[in-house]
């Protein structure tokens, strides 16, 4: 699909999705949507006004349906546009897209309406991703941020720190272009306090984790040795016999993950297989995979039994002491065990507070995907890098280098490489 294609032709598709119900709507947007609308409905309705308008071609009535006539650039797209609310019958949805296609216009590719937005300057690329994730939204917690960041939350951080990074490289130029002013200290003495500002703002954003959990999900791995309660305790959580629990070591051979919801955030609960000593070569690759998934976990518990002091698995795991109700955990550890809801209920507390803490609102919106962090990440670093520069040009440079990273990340600059692969991931007719 090339630039060229996405901005001069009518493009039409479904909206609402190929599961039936009663209504299906059919958006089409493009510089012919007027010539199309009429001919199908025999003259143009009233803008941004309903209609009940029977709907033609070549003689034949296709459907009575409500129409919406949304001229550019006041419309969702920028440009000329308009919805047919159909009779979702699979019969008339056919014959109003082949009325279509005879008229001129083509099916939309994934994601071109938005596509179409982000160039016609209706958003930009960080409220783009937001249509996305709000559509892919299955908690309120998602929802809620999609939102933020569809409203431009997270533009106006970014464009901010962009406006503020003018600044220092305007100031940066002045000492460039005129090293032989007596320009005092102070200039450069600024320069420098506002550039490590700036750096200290992005690494504190990276820091931040909310938004990426809230969008993700949180991975949460349960590891320790043998028969020590992984699959109890992940049956238990989950409310789910997705797990084989039985007296013989080495059950679990490979990881089992269950989705949990708790506080409105999704959980990957995932069980290990247990880690020991072993000549088995199908155990010793479940135990390998155990470590993967120790390394990558957000959230690491070490379960351990009644008296075992096995050293943690690795430094960011949390011991978790089960079969409580055989012998009680120490005052300064986690302990449960899987009889009742009441052997769950000191977990579950910590896990709400861990959240609570986690997802703290602070003061800035948080970052949703790894595109947004890598970009950021990228800035950070030329920031840093400008602060250690031996020579004011080689420190332009890397303000110009921090500005064009901050850029891509809404799609001010060089938004053309980014456009495929982030548009790619919607649905068709949106």
């Amino acid at each position: 699909m090339t630039s060229s294609s996405i901005s001069t032709k009518t493009v039409f598709a479904l909206a609402t999705g190929p599961v039936q119900g009663a209504i299906a709507v059919m958006r089409v947007s493009g510089p012919e949507s007027a010539a199309l609308l009429a001919a199908l409905c025999d003259a143009l309705p009233a803008p941004r006004h309903a209609s009940l308008r029977a709907l033609r071609h070549e003689g034949d009535v296709l459907d009575h349906a409500l129409v919406l006539w949304l001229p550019g650039p006041r419309s969702y797209t920028g440009e000329d546009s308009f919805e047919l609310h159909l009779h979702a019958g699979p019969a008339i949805v056919e014959a109003v897209a082949q009325a279509l296609v005879s008229l001129g216009a083509r099916p939309a590719e994934p994601g071109e309406f938005t596509r179409r937005a982000v160039q016609a300057g209706r958003m930009d690329l960080l409220q783009a991703e937001a249509i996305a994730d709000l559509i892919e939204a299955d908690t309120q917690a998602q929802r809620h941020q999609a939102l933020k960041q569809a409203d431009g939350a997270l533009s106006q951080l970014y464009t901010e720190w962009a406006s503020r990074l003018r600044q220092v490289l305007a100031q940066q130029e002045a000492l460039i272009d005129f090293p032989d002013e007596e320009l005092p200290p102070e200039v450069e003495d600024a320069l420098l306090g506002d550039c490590r500002t700036l750096a200290e703002e992005m690494q504190a954003h990276l820091a931040d984790e909310r938004g990426e959990i809230v969008r993700d999900g949180l991975k949460i791995v349960l590891a320790g040795a043998p028969n020590v309660g992984k699959s109890s305790l992940l049956n238990a959580l989950s409310g789910q016999d997705a797990a084989i629990v039985t007296q013989k070591a080495g059950t679990t051979r490979d990881a089992i993950a269950v989705d949990w919801m708790i506080e409105g955030i999704r959980v990957r609960l995932i069980d290990t297989a247990g880690v020991r000593e072993t000549e088995d070569e199908i155990e010793a690759e479940g135990i390998r995979r155990t470590m993967r998934h120790v390394k990558e976990a957000d959230l690491l518990f070490h379960l351990v039994g009644p008296g075992d002091e096995t050293p943690l698995l690795a430094d960011h795991a949390i011991r978790l002491r089960t079969k409580t109700d055989l012998a009680p955990a120490r005052e300064d550890e986690l302990g449960i065990h899987t009889k009742d809801e009441a052997g769950l209920a000191p977990l579950k507390a910590w896990l709400k507070a861990h959240l609570s803490r986690l997802m703290a609102q602070r003061g800035t919106p948080p970052l949703t995907r790894a595109r947004h962090r890598a970009g950021l990440k990228e800035a950070q670093e030329h920031m840093t890098r400008a602060l250690e520069a031996p020579w004011p040009e080689v420190r332009g440079e890397e303000l110009r280098l921090a500005m064009q990273a901050l850029g891509r990340l809404t799609g001010h600059v060089d938004v053309e490489a980014l456009l495929d692969t982030i548009f790619g991931q919607f649905c068709i007719g949106k």
